[in-house]
Formats: C-alpha cells, sequence, structure tokens
C-alpha cells in the first residue's frame, strides 16, 4: 500500500500531471501551416498583495519539444505592452517558434490583460481629440489625462484591482506558469516590452530563469524614451539613406526637412478633405503634432521609415495627397479616446523618475518627434495616484543568467545606447549588433534565428554583428 501510495504521488506531483490540464489542438498559422499543440490555463491572483484578490485565468498554447535532449520550457513574452504571444506565434514568427521547439516545449503566453487573458473591457472615453480643429501639445495631454482617469473609475466600478496590472505582478505569474508546467526553470524569449518583463523577472526571481533572449531591449527605466535618442536614431537613417544615390538625392537632410515642415504646419495647418466609404468626406486637420504623431508610428522598422521620408517630402512639396491616403487608411475620424487597462497600467506603474521627466521634456522641446514617440505615456504620467512601482524597480537587474541580446541600428523604438544600458547589470551578455534591422529584427534573415539556436546549445556566438539589406528609401512598401 505505501509503495501504491508514493507511485501515486509521484504521478501526482509530476510534470505530465500539470500538463494533463491541457487540451490537444491544431494549432493554425496565418500561413495555413497546422501543427499539434495544447491549450492550457493556469490561475493567479490578480493583485497579490490583496487576500481577497479576484482570479485570473492567464491562457498559453504549448508547442512540445522535438529535440533528442530537450531543455527547460521557453516562454515568449509578447511586446507592446499588450501585445498576446499566441497571436504572435500564428503570425510571421512561427517558423521561429517552431525551430525553437529544438531546445525545448515552447509557450506562447498571452500575459495578464492581454488576448485570451484578458476579461477587461476596452474603456470608451467621452474625451475626443478633435480632427479639423489645431491643438496644442498641452491639450492633447490634458485629453489623455482626463480619458486615463475617466477609465480608471469605470474599470474599477466593474471589479478590476488595477494595482495587479504591473510588470511585477507579471514577472511573479511567470513563476506560477513554471510551477504549473512541473519546470525547475524557464527560458525567456521577448521582444521589447516583453524584454522590460524579462528583465523584471530576472530580478524577481532568482534561480528561476535558465536563460535569456531578448530583442529589442527595453530597460526597467526606459518605458519613456529619451528624444535626444530618437534624433540619434535620425542621424543612423541619414547615414543608411546616404548609400542609396537616389535616396540620398531626395532626402539630403532629413533632420532639416522635418523641421521645415514642422515650423510650417506650426504657423498654417493645412485643412484636409478625408474620404469615406459612403462618398462623403470628413475634414482633417494636418498640422506639426499629427505629423510628429506619424513619425512616431513609422519609424520602428526601416521599411516604414521609407513612408515617413515620403510624407515629409511630398508635404514639403505642397502635395497632400499621400497625407490624405494615410489618413483614409489610418483614422478613425471623431472617434473618442479609447483605452485598454493592461498597456496604460503597465506603462504608468514602471514609470519615469523626476530626474528622467525633466531631461525628456528639456529633449522634447527640440525633439524631431517631440512628445509622441512615447504617448500617451508622459502625458498621462501619474494620473493614477499611488500606482508607480518606484525607483528600486527601475534599477537594472543583476545577475549572471546568460543573455542573448539583439539590437537592430535602425530601430526607431529602442536605441542601441539604451539597450546596452538596459543589460549593463548582467555579467553573461552575449550581444550581437543586426546592421540595418529595425526593431521587429526576428525574421529579418535566417541568420538572426541560427544566432538563437547556437546561443541556446551553449556555443559562441559565430559573429558579433549580422548585417541585412536595405529597404530602397525611395520605394513606398505599398
Amino acid at each position: 500500500m505505501t509503495r501504491l501510495l508514493i507511485a501515486l504521488l509521484t504521478l501526482l506531483l509530476s510534470p505530465a500531471a500539470a500538463l494533463a490540464q491541457e487540451t490537444e489542438i491544431t494549432f493554425t498559422a496565418d500561413s495555413g501551416e497546422t501543427v499539434t499543440a495544447y491549450e492550457g490555463r493556469f490561475e493567479v491572483p490578480e493583485n497579490r498583495a490583496d487576500p481577497n484578490s479576484r482570479t485570473l485565468s492567464l491562457a498559453y498554447v504549448r508547442f512540445p519539444a522535438t529535440g533528442d535532449d530537450p531543455g527547460v520550457p521557453i516562454v515568449y513574452l509578447s511586446g507592446g505592452p499588450g501585445g498576446s504571444g499566441i497571436a504572435t506565434a500564428r503570425g510571421r514568427r512561427f517558423p521561429l517558434f517552431m525551430a525553437m521547439r529544438e531546445f525545448g516545449d515552447v509557450i506562447a503566453l498571452d500575459q495578464r490583460g492581454t488576448g485570451a487573458s484578458n476579461d477587461i473591457e476596452r474603456c470608451v472615453s467621452s474625451q475626443t481629440v478633435p480632427d479639423a480643429a489645431a491643438i496644442s501639445d498641452t491639450e492633447y495631454a490634458e485629453l489623455y489625462r482626463a480619458a486615463a482617469e475617466e477609465c480608471r473609475t469605470i474599470w474599477e466600478g466593474q471589479g478590476v484591482d488595477l494595482r495587479g496590472y504591473t510588470t511585477v505582478e507579471s514577472a511573479r505569474d511567470l513563476s506560477d506558469l513554471r510551477r504549473h508546467l512541473g519546470a525547475d526553470r524557464v527560458t525567456l524569449w521577448g521582444i521589447s516590452y516583453g524584454t522590460h518583463l524579462a528583465l523584471a523577472a530576472i530580478r524577481e526571481l532568482p534561480g528561476e530563469i535558465d536563460r535569456a533572449i531578448l530583442a529589442s531591449v527595453e530597460g526597467l527605466d526606459q518605458t519613456v524614451k529619451l528624444p535626444a535618442r530618437t534624433d540619434a536614431y535620425f542621424a543612423r537613417l541619414q547615414e543608411a539613406v546616404n548609400t542609396q544615390p537616389a535616396a540620398a538625392a531626395a532626402y539630403p537632410d532629413i533632420a532639416g526637412l522635418m523641421r521645415r515642415v514642422h515650423q510650417r504646419l506650426e504657423a498654417e495647418p493645412v485643412l484636409l478633405d478625408i474620404p469615406q466609404g459612403d462618398g462623403s468626406a470628413v475634414p482633417v486637420l494636418l498640422q506639426r503634432a499629427s505629423m510628429q504623431q506619424a513619425g512616431s508610428m513609422l519609424i520602428a522598422d526601416p521599411g516604414n521609415a521609407a513612408i515617413l521620408l515620403a510624407l515629409y517630402a511630398t508635404v514639403d512639396a505642397g502635395d497632400h495627397s499621400l497625407a490624405t491616403a494615410l489618413f483614409q487608411r489610418f483614422l478613425e475620424s471623431g472617434e473618442p479616446i479609447t483605452l485598454s487597462a493592461m498597456p496604460i497600467a503597465m506603462d504608468l506603474a514602471s514609470g519615469i523618475s523626476d530626474e528622467r521627466l525633466a531631461l525628456f521634456e528639456a529633449q522634447a522641446e527640440d525633439g524631431l518627434i517631440g512628445r509622441y514617440l512615447n504617448a500617451p505615456m508622459p502625458q498621462i504620467r501619474g494620473a493614477w495616484d499611488g500606482f508607480d512601482l518606484g525607483e528600486d524597480f527601475r534599477q537594472p537587474p543583476v545577475s549572471d543568467v546568460p543573455v542573448l541580446v539583439l539590437t537592430g541600428t535602425l530601430d526607431g523604438r529602442t536605441y542601441p545606447d539604451s539597450q546596452r544600458e538596459a543589460v549593463a547589470g548582467l555579467t553573461h551578455v552575449t550581444h550581437i549588433t543586426v546592421v540595418n534591422a529595425g526593431h521587429n529584427l526576428f525574421m529579418t534573415t535566417p541568420e538572426v534565428g541560427e544566432a538563437m539556436a547556437r546561443f541556446m546549445r551553449g556555443e559562441p556566438a559565430s559573429s558579433v554583428s549580422i548585417t541585412v539589406d536595405l529597404p530602397d528609401f525611395t520605394a513606398l512598401p505599398f
């Protein structure tokens, strides 16, 4: 009887017992490819500091390992904040998810408040940014701050404990996921905000992280990016443009072009008529702020930067056809400010120090994108009293966990110097620069996947630099 009891307990406590909670599915990628996978959920408190906290059910998809000697589970951490790991696995990175199975089970996680792990409705506020009227940076900030405060009241009225939506709580979810999977440790694989979460987990969960692959790193004190570093990105973009004779002739001075357009639109905005599907037209004011907002959305990757260059050049020439087409394609005219709880809460909690905010404000006055790369974070900073995690959270982690860092030289969101600072406290870092790559660098070349595979095998990098082809900066990608 004793032996039978021991055998039963061993079975119940094994990884297989945890995985028995999963459901076998056929996972279909956007490409149409299919693979057998396992859908699972695990429960966590919404706010671990509250003993009466409600419980959240977090979703993931597990792709089982294919290698002969698989290691610990590999957990994918999506960016944003607010991105879905499961949705990412369906997209362009699907082949990379499949390749990573050589080294262990790959877990596409929907973090709390995202994708299939989200039960919080988007908040439609009563605030609306006017389309056809001039608006100052201060007025824009006031509208978003009012929307954030209004939405907090709405969400809390629905029983949501927003104090649970912080990067620290998400890091602790990874510990619960590890236990749910029956693993001693996990490997973290993230991009952008996913690296912010991974860095927090490396500090918060000592002994639980086996290794980490971090691309386009956002440090714990880098929720708000510095405008001077955005301007330095444009200098690198100019250098890349100068390697193409036609592009160099078309865009000999990108910074000068942008400042000239900003000054002209600040003095005299242009009212555009944006065609609608029903044959009508909606008036929209093209102004300096809207150009900076366009810039904030188009500089992540060099392919989209080509659109930005063409936009500024055509507006500078008095041709507003491209601006009209972009507004027609992306503008939700007259729509109220609508916010999602998780990204707003995560950014407000990670926060920004008074010193960094003062530096940001000083640099933003003359920065090419101004305050808009980080919008609406600087505008709503401090809107929710007592929500900031504080300076201790924002200190770089110190650890000897092996980490691979992948940095694109034409990343317009997270910058090379900032990425080096973010991992300065890590003593076992392999840093590979992907020349000419932007923010979304994983699928730019097979060499990135090969570098990841070498790292997972514990082999030294074959090179500290990978070069990818530049796009044609004179050609629009649509």
